[in-house]
């Protein structure tokens, strides 16, 4: 819902330039209040990184102070604030993060055996098989116009 006066609720995703994905509307966040933002990947400065490593490890406490005893509306909260910071330092090192995420995603997937058999450790994660096939992260980075031992 749209509303113009300062106490109402602000403009819905779908309202926003940016659309609904979260690379969009960080990249929206991050142009409005003048953050940094790289449309190439790159190395940033040591101080620019380690400021978005204390973001990261921030938000990343605050999931796991919630995560067990919840209440379930904060621990949403909070795994949407890890996403937006991790989204935010992939575009200040300007990484497509959508791109680097199907790599995973397409790894992940070939842990899954051809037979359809998924092996499992004991507390329930699951495990490379024979057929896994690590993500290539470099070839998607490369793809993107990295440059490796590129310039901060």
């Amino acid at each position: 819902m749209t509303s113009s006066s300062a106490g109402s609720s602000a403009r819905s995703s779908t309202d926003s330039p940016a659309g609904s994905s979260p690379a969009g509307l960080v990249r929206e966040f991050h142009r409005a209040f003048g953050l940094h933002a790289r449309t190439t990947p790159a190395e940033v400065s040591p101080e620019l990184a380690a400021h978005r490593g204390e973001l990261l490890a921030e938000e990343a406490a605050e999931v796991a102070e919630v995560a067990v005893a919840g209440p379930l509306d904060r621990l949403a909260h909070e795994l949407a604030d890890v996403v937006y910071v991790a989204y935010g330092t992939a575009l200040v090192h300007g990484i497509d993060l959508d791109a680097v995420i199907a790599e995973v995603h397409r790894s992940n997937m070939s842990k899954l055996g051809p037979d359809g058999q998924v092996a499992r450790r004991a507390d329930g994660k699951v495990l490379k098989g024979e057929h896994y096939r690590a993500p290539d992260v470099s070839a998607v980075l490369r793809s993107q116009g990295w440059i490796p031992g590129g310039e901060a």
